[in-house]
C-alpha cells in the first residue's frame, strides 16, 4: 500500500503550491455558518433567560454554563472514533447536527433546572458528536501547509453565523420583548437548513483507505508521547478560561447594560473573531501554531484585566469584546490545525476529539468554579484571580507545547513517497 501525498506532512513555514481552499472546507463552513446562527441565537439570550426569566442564581447558572461548555466532552472522543473507525465522518457529523437541531424546539416547553439541563445536554451532545468528524474532514481535504488557513476560513464562516445569530435574536426581542419562544423557533429553522446543506451537498469523503484502526490502536495514538503533553497543556489552559456568559454578565453588571442590548455583546466578539480568523490561521502556518496559541492566551489575560479594571462605558466594553474575539481567532482553529499534525491521518478525528475533550472538561470545571467565585468574592476579584492563575500557568503550557510544531508522524517515509512496509 502507498501513502497518499495528499496527507504528506509539511513543516510549519513551508509554502504549498496549492493556494485555494478546498470546496469541502467552504461547504462545511456554510453548514457551520447556518448552525452557528442557530446556536448563537440561543446562546445570546441564555444567560438572561436563565437568570431573569427562569430565576436561576449565579451558582445555578454556573452549573448550566459548565454543562453547556463541557457536556459535549462525553461524546467528542466517541464521535471522533466513530468517524475514524467507520470511515464515514460526514454521517457521524450529520447525526450530531440533527440532534442539536431537535434540541432547539425542545427549548420551547422546557422550564426549570432539570428540563433545561436535559435540553442543553442534548444540544451539547450533538455538538460533541459532530465536531471532530467535521474537523477531520477539513484537515483531510486540505494541503498540510494550508491547515491553518483552511481552519481559519472555516472558522471565519462559522463566526459570520455566530455574529448574525445574536443580531437576529436582538431584532426579535426588540420587536417583541421577552419573546424567547420566537428566538428558539427561528433557531430551529436555521439549524434544519444547515443540516440540509451538509446532507445534500458535502461529499461523503472517506478519510483514508485500507484497514480501519481498532480502538486499542487509536487509544495508543492519542495517548502517545507526541500528543500527551499538548493534551495536558490545553486542558490546563481550558481550566483557566472563563465562559463568555460570565464575562458578558460581568460587563452588564459593571455598566448597567439594558437587557435588550445583551445579545449585542456576542456580536462584538464574533465580529473580531470573523475579521481575524483567516489572518491568524495564515500567521500560524507561517510562524508556528504554538506561538499563536500561546499569544492568544496572553490576550485572554488582558481580557480579564480589562473586564475587571476601573474603566467603564461603551469604549471599555468594546475593547474587551474585540480582545476576546482575538483570543478565539488565535486559539480555536489553530488548536485543531496543531493537533491534526500530531497524529496519523487514520486517527485524525480521534486526536482532534481528544484535545477538544480535554478543553471541554476543563471549561466545565472552570465555569462551575467561577460561579462559586462570583458568589464568594464577586466578578471583579474573580476575574483578577483567574488572570493571575493564567499568567502563572502559561509558561508551563508553553513548555509542554515546545515540540508540538515539529514534523508529523512518518515524515521521512512520506517525503520520499516510498511504499509502506
Amino acid at each position: 500500500m502507498y501513502v497518499s501525498l495528499r496527507d504528506r506532512p509539511n513543516v510549519v513555514g513551508k509554502q504549498t503550491t496549492t493556494q485555494r481552499v478546498a470546496t469541502t472546507v467552504l461547504l462545511l463552513g456554510v453548514v457551520s455558518l447556518l448552525t452557528d446562527v442557530s446556536s448563537e441565537m440561543v446562546s445570546a439570550v441564555l444567560p438572561l433567560y436563565l437568570t431573569a426569566q427562569v430565576g436561576l442564581g449565579f451558582l445555578g447558572y454556573g452549573f448550566i454554563d459548565g454543562m453547556y461548555q463541557g457536556i459535549s466532552a462525553l461524546v467528542r472522543v466517541a464521535g471522533g472514533y466513530a468517524g475514524d473507525r467507520g470511515n464515514q465522518p460526514k454521517w457521524v457529523a450529520a447525526a450530531g447536527y440533527g440532534l442539536s437541531a431537535a434540541s432547539r424546539l425542545a427549548m420551547l416547553p422546557a422550564h426549570g433546572l432539570t428540563a433545561i439541563t436535559a435540553v442543553i445536554t442534548a444540544d451539547r451532545l450533538g455538538k460533541g458528536l459532530r465536531t471532530a468528524p467535521r474537523d477531520a474532514l477539513i484537515a483531510n481535504a486540505s494541503e498540510p501547509g494550508m491547515l491553518g488557513r483552511s481552519f481559519g476560513v472555516h472558522r471565519a464562516l462559522d463566526t459570520a453565523g455566530a455574529a448574525a445569530g445574536p443580531l437576529i435574536a436582538f431584532a426579535l426581542l426588540a420587536v417583541v420583548p421577552a419573546s424567547y419562544g420566537s428566538v428558539f423557533t427561528a433557531s430551529f429553522a436555521f439549524a434544519v437548513v444547515g443540516l440540509a446543506v451538509l446532507v445534500l451537498f458535502v461529499p461523503s469523503q472517506r478519510v483514508a483507505s485500507g484497514p480501519r484502526p481498532r480502538l486499542s490502536g487509536l487509544v495508543r495514538e492519542v495517548t502517545g508521547a507526541r500528543l500527551r503533553r499538548p493534551l495536558v497543556a490545553v486542558a490546563l489552559l481550558g481550566l483557566l478560561t472563563v465562559g463568555d456568559g460570565f464575562l458578558y454578565l460581568s460587563l452588564q453588571k459593571r455598566d448597567h447594560l439594558a437587557s435588550v442590548l445583551f445579545p449585542l455583546l456576542y456580536v462584538g466578539t464574533n465580529i473580531a473573531y470573523l475579521c481575524l480568523a483567516i489572518p491568524m490561521g495564515r500567521l500560524a502556518d507561517r510562524i508556528g501554531r504554538v506561538r499563536v496559541l500561546v499569544g492568544g492566551h496572553l490576550t485572554l489575560i488582558v481580557v480579564y484585566l480589562a473586564a475587571a479594571g476601573p474603566f467603564t462605558g461603551p469604549t471599555a466594553t468594546v475593547v474587551v469584546l474585540l480582545l476576546l474575539g482575538t483570543f478565539y481567532a488565535a486559539t480555536d482553529g489553530v488548536l485543531a490545525a496543531l493537533v491534526s499534525r500530531l497524529v496519523a491521518p487514520e486517527a485524525r478525528g480521534s486526536g482532534i476529539a481528544a484535545a477538544q475533550t480535554g478543553v471541554a472538561i476543563a471549561r466545565f470545571a472552570s465555569s462551575v468554579a467561577f460561579g462559586g467565585l462570583w458568589v464568594v468574592v464577586g466578578p471583579r476579584h474573580g476575574l483578577l484571580l483567574m488572570a493571575a492563575l493564567l499568567a502563572a500557568a502559561l509558561p508551563v503550557a508553553a513548555w509542554l507545547l515546545r515540540d508540538a510544531d515539529g514534523p508529523g508522524p512518518g515524515q521521512a517515509a512520506l517525503d520520499e513517497a516510498v511504499p509502506a512496509a
